[in-house]
């Protein structure tokens, strides 16, 4: 386990940070939160560049910090892999020479991915002879992520990593990072602003606002929760539900969840495909009795489980139960008090195939049964 309690003040009247969280010591832990609620702070305190004013942080059994005792393990004896918001490559060597860097930074003794590994992984072996200012800014990015995974970490620090980069090039160096969370098995702590980040390759989450923790648990769980505003009051609210492709025809693939079948246009990938899909609240209606003659696909059996807030006047979250899965449908007030919807009514939902993101997070692949 990855635990984390950082107290720190900047200045008399300066922004403070007051924070404590565990994350589990594998996969990744996204921090997630507006510009200035303190992620990059923590990100530092762990790393050893911040020396906080009070603070206790462990990686298993290995105490880094504890201002109580006086431990404060230094930054480079502290084994943890650190990837910037700008790539930070040293411009007068080329990629090699840069991934080798990390390499002799490695501990002796230490067991990790060798350099082939990770050229394979993230797909750079054509640009080991060019320098970094030949590279495009998602090629630097993967190339310092390589450095780091080659000096053996024990834990990586991801600090917003794809803010500097344009959309295409944040969707070039997105599934990378992903086969780098399936493949690496290294714990990954992940700062970020961007919920198709977090969407594509969070396993937990800590969700912070004014220095402070005010939720973390798995993705799903914080997804479907409507009493979060950091994450209920945003347009593009929704659940996240795992899913895995079972068929792909006529247009259409079939994505299996507990609790029913979903058909989307998307095209994620053969049967077999592990994923997960944002649906969003917004696309998501209810009818009381089953619908006919629709275009839409997706007309799932629900029961209404609760009737809640959703932050905008006159607007409510349906939450939703089908079988052990939640989905919430936002829906106006108006439509609350004119179908008379109460907790425990059987209701149907109804969802488009084509509101799907094409994005969605693949997980893995699996062998087909």
């Amino acid at each position: 386990m990855i635990a984390v309690a950082l107290r720190h003040r900047f200045g008399r009247d300066g922004f403070t940070l007051d924070t404590a969280f565990n994350a589990p010591q594998a996969g990744v832990t996204a921090l997630f939160g507006p510009s200035g609620c303190g992620k990059s702070t923590i990100l530092a305190a762990v790393a050893g560049l911040l020396r906080p004013d009070e603070g206790r942080v462990a990686l298993g059994g290995d105490v880094l910090l504890y201002t109580a005792r006086g431990v404060f393990t230094p930054p480079e004896r502290r084994r943890l892999g650190v990837v910037f918001q700008d790539a930070r490559l040293f411009p007068h060597l080329s990629v090699e020479t840069n991934l080798r860097y990390g390499l002799r930074r490695a501990p002796r003794d230490a067991n990790g991915p060798t350099f082939d590994d990770v050229v394979s992984l993230l797909g750079i072996a054509h640009l080991l002879a060019r320098r970094p200012a030949g590279l495009s800014g998602g090629e630097r990015q993967r190339v310092a992520l390589g450095r780091a995974l080659l000096a053996c970490p024990r834990l990586l620090l991801m600090d917003e990593p794809l803010a500097a980069l344009d959309a295409a090039r944040r969707a070039e160096v997105l599934p990378f990072l992903a086969r780098l969370r399936d493949l690496a098995g290294l714990p990954i702590l992940y700062v970020t602003h961007a919920l198709d980040e977090v969407d594509a390759l969070a396993d937990h989450l800590v969700l912070l606002e004014a220095g402070r923790v005010i939720a973390a648990d798995s993705v799903e769980a914080l997804s479907a929760r409507t009493d979060l505003p950091a994450l209920a009051a945003r347009r593009d609210a929704g659940v996240l539900i795992p899913c895995t492709v079972v068929s792909v025809a006529d247009g259409l693939t079939a994505l299996s969840f507990a609790g029913g079948t979903l058909l989307t246009t998307a095209r994620p990938g053969p049967p077999g495909t592990r994923l997960r899909v944002r649906l969003r609240a917004r696309d998501v209606a209810v009818a009381t009795e089953e619908p006919r003659g629709l275009s839409t696909r997706n007309i799932l059996p629900v029961v209404l489980a609760a009737v809640t807030e959703a932050g905008e006047p006159g607007e409510a979250f349906l939450r939703l139960a089908t079988g052990p899965t939640t989905l919430l449908a936002r829906v106006t007030r108006e439509s609350v008090a004119r179908l008379a919807l109460r907790p425990g009514m059987p209701l149907w939902a109804l969802v488009k195939a084509v509101t799907f993101d094409h994005r969605s997070a693949v997980m893995e692949e699996t062998t087909p049964p």
